[in-house]
């Protein structure tokens, strides 16, 4: 009885829980869920003309021009192809500089295009003459280009044009990091850093950053600031690296060596070498000025002319304003008696040169077929042209670009070093009969051997060998230092012990 009781009321509830559910107050309903709008960024304003697709390019105040005023090109061009028609990409180079930089700066690019900077003709004239050159030339430009090398000259004509002038106006530089630089005006002018323009604003007194894109590796300009470039073999260049990366934003590591005490205490290269100087007024074709000497600011005595126009007197005291920071530096002037001594004997930098660029047996090697594994120990090479080709070898042969014209031939410059010092400067009499420091800029060994592997030229050299030693004037300036003497004494006739 109890169980048919139990199967009836069973029956009877299922059904009033099923209807229960159905009822829409017994239980929580959702309202079907709506998608999601997507929400779009919005799309950027494109401007018009050349900041459409340039928009990081910001111009300094001094140059708010519209850029076809220098590039040229359409600004109104719908493709790529149709902007850049007609397009100018080096308006500073010094093929163009003369119509864009001279519509504003007529006087300095007039000047520009004589100075030591735009020419080259002292360094050019020193190589050609050493090897047979009789007349002088004007300007980088006329080294002639030998259809074929057939003597001494035209064999360093050939090492100029292909290998030693990566460092001047008509070229952008080597393709190292911080050897890239922009050309004509832009070179100094328009700020350059890892490889690529930093700012299109241009600056009137360049940073040292600047300088440093052509006065690296062993010339004066890096010796200011302690820089003392390894050798070319693989063992001398530490740091080493188990990663396969390198760190050579020069081309070549470089050592840290003291810098200039003017660099220490915060001056610049501008600060000494003026834009009168840098840009034709000295040398140029402009006023000259005189150039910047060690006594001209620490031989300065009252009466005499400023030498520098950042230099004024405060307090009876020579004061230098720096140029780029406007830090206030009071010169020192001469004190030591060993001044007065030795003034008409011995440049300052005898005494006061921490150190010095010493590089003996410098060996340039024409080839048309290296033998690349031979040269893998001097892979580095400090030009980055001569490295790719070393490492990857193209099947259809080697060249190198003319580094004015930009126009490819046949052949490398490799380039070798029998010694590297720096320890201890060499010293002798120069042509003004003074004491100098001297290093050997001319003890250069050029060799040439051709496809058929023929040696055409083996080991030509300057003669006579004292000839290939010039006096200069190191940028490592420092105290002389209780030994000073040790410099002088034997090096002066009236000095040395009987």
């Amino acid at each position: 009885m109890s169980f048919c009781l139990c199967t009836k009321i069973r029956a009877i509830l299922v059904p009033l829980c099923l209807l229960a559910l159905a009822f829409p107050g017994c239980r929580e309903s959702k309202p079907p869920e709506k998608p999601a709008a997507q929400k779009t960024a919005p799309q950027p304003v494109r401007q018009p003309g050349c900041l459409g697709c340039h928009p990081e390019v910001r111009l300094d105040s001094s140059h708010a021009l519209a850029c076809t005023e220098c590039h040229h090109g359409n600004p109104e061009g719908a493709t790529r192809e149709q902007a850049h028609a007609g397009l100018i990409s080096q308006p500073a180079h010094p093929e163009r500089m003369q119509k864009s930089c001279g519509a504003c700066h007529a006087k300095q690019v007039a000047e520009t295009a004589s100075s030591l900077h735009f020419t080259a003709h002292n360094e050019v004239n020193l190589v050609r003459s050493a090897f047979g050159a009789r007349a002088p030339l004007a300007s980088l430009t006329e080294i002639p280009i030998p259809e074929t090398i057939s003597s001494p000259l035209d064999l360093a004509d050939d090492l100029l044009r292909r290998r030693c002038l990566r460092c001047h106006v008509y070229s952008s530089g080597d393709g190292y990091p911080e050897t890239v630089r922009g050309t004509g005006c832009a070179a100094c002018h328009l700020p350059y850093g890892n490889g690529t323009m930093s700012s299109h604003g241009f600056s009137k007194s360049p940073a040292d950053s600047q300088c440093l894109h052509c006065h690296y590796g062993n010339f004066v300009g890096a010796d200011y600031h302690g820089r003392f470039e390894h050798d070319f073999n693989q063992e001398y260049r530490t740091p080493y690296r188990t990663d396969g990366s390198e760190n050579r934003p020069y081309g070549v590591e470089f050592h840290q060596l003291a810098p200039d005490i003017h660099q220490q205490k915060g001056m610049a290269c501008i600060d000494c070498h003026s834009g009168g100087e840098l840009m034709g007024g000295h040398g140029g074709a402009g006023k000259k000025e005189k150039a910047v000497t060690c006594l001209g600011c620490h031989g300065w005595r009252k009466g005499l002319p400023l030498p520098m126009n950042n230099l004024q007197i405060e307090a009876d005291h020579l004061v230098l304003t720096t140029r780029l920071t406007n830090k206030k530096l009071v010169v020192p002037q001469l004190v030591h008696p060993a001044h007065k001594q030795y003034e008409k004997k011995a440049h300052c930098t005898v005494c006061h040169s921490q150190w010095s660029f010493n590089d003996q047996g410098t060996h340039l090697l024409r080839i048309d077929n290296p033998d690349h594994p031979a040269w893998s120990r001097l892979g580095v090479q400090g030009s980055r042209e001569v490295e790719e080709q070393l490492d990857n070898p193209a099947p259809t042969g080697t060249s190198l670009r003319d580094k004015i014209t930009g126009t490819s031939s046949p052949s490398l410059w490799l380039k070798g070093y029998e010694l590297r010092r720096w320890e201890s400067p060499l010293i002798g009499v120069g042509p003004d009969g003074k004491l100098h420091i001297f290093r050997p800029v001319l003890d250069l060994h050029l060799s040439m051997v051709d496809a058929d592997n023929t040696v055409i030229f083996d080991n030509l050299g300057v003669e006579p060998r004292q000839h290939r030693y010039l006096p200069y004037t190191p940028h490592t300036a420092g105290k002389a230092g209780a030994f000073f003497t040790e410099r002088l004494k034997p090096n002066l006739p009236t000095e040395r012990q009987p």
